[in-house]
């Protein structure tokens, strides 16, 4: 049975292994929801996630399977009423299994505990598979698009998804 709950500083290095299994490099094709044929770097810098699970506005919410780590997701109080959402990945070999689903709605569920009005998002604008994904679970473009943090050629940018969050 997999649980899901916060990741600890201790769960660092296990989910630095599993963001980069599932959006980069070879392992990441095995599922459908990678990066892998749009960037080759890293996906999170060294020390970012210790500086995140340290950061009292971000919460890591982690999956396991057992003592395995299988998927995780972020998410971040920008404001009183706003969250972000980021790095939503599970194990390429447990995609479409609903565990992402799993995850989305724990974030979500999260951010109304704590009177969270809204949930955003961005996503790289080439992956129209994921864009759709979100959209069939309520998140729509705001129009808004940010350019990716890194110069990229061809150039990579983002399209904004928020989502409004009813009561909890």
């Amino acid at each position: 049975m997999i649980a899901i709950a916060a990741a600890s500083p201790a769960d660092a290095p296990a989910l630095k292994a599993l963001l980069e299994a599932a959006y980069r490099g070879d392992s990441a094709r095995q599922g459908w929801n990678h990066e892998a044929d749009i960037l080759d770097d890293e996906r999170i810098a060294p020390g970012e996630l210790e500086a995140m699970l340290a950061d009292p506005a971000v919460t890591i919410l982690v999956a396991r399977d057992g003592a395995a780590q299988v998927g995780c997701v972020a998410v971040t109080r920008k404001d009183a009423s706003l969250a972000y959402l980021g790095m939503l990945c599970v194990s390429p070999l447990l995609q479409s299994a609903g565990l992402g689903r799993r995850l989305l709605d724990a974030a979500e569920d999260l951010a109304r505990s704590e009177s969270i009005a809204a949930m955003e998002m961005t996503v790289i604008d080439s992956r129209d598979a994921l864009i759709a994904w979100y959209e069939r679970r309520g998140y729509a473009f705001t129009g808004e698009r940010r350019p990716f943090p890194v110069l990229r050629d061809p150039p990579v940018n983002f399209v904004v998804l928020e989502k409004p969050l009813g009561p909890a």
